[in-house]
């Protein structure tokens, strides 16, 4: 058996460009990596709210409530580390989301029960 570790001639970063497509992960601030999830996140919620082009389609309320919570321990959690300039509008975009929760639900949580309350507080229209 060989010590030499086998090549793979379709595995070559170099040669597809792999350095070029994707930036180390060394490089991205924390700031940006925080708001890049938080915006994924709040877009998977939206969706799932049925607040995209899909509608009713894509709809799914019990996968909406798990995406805000995460959403909203991300932003309480965050907030204090990438300062009030970009905490801000996602806090913004969380309160959004955990109102359009409330008005998509046949059976609306009590106040300080609805998806991410638990971190951000009752959150009323």
């Amino acid at each position: 058996m060989s010590s030499e570790p086998t090549q793979n001639p379709g595995a070559d970063d170099d040669a597809i460009g792999f350095d070029d497509l994707t930036r180390d992960i060394a490089e991205v601030p924390a700031v940006e990596v925080i708001t890049t999830v938080a915006v994924h996140l709040m877009s998977a919620a939206a969706v799932k709210c049925g607040l995209a082009e899909g509608g009713e389609k894509d709809k799914d309320l019990d996968e909406a409530r798990k995406l805000i919570t995460a959403l909203a321990g991300l932003v309480t959690a965050g907030a204090p580390e990438i300062s009030n300039f970009h905490a801000a509008p996602l806090r913004d975009g969380l309160r959004s989301l955990q109102l359009a929760f409330r008005e998509a639900s046949l059976v609306p949580d009590a106040p300080g029960a609805g998806p991410g309350e638990k971190f951000t507080g009752p959150v009323y229209r």
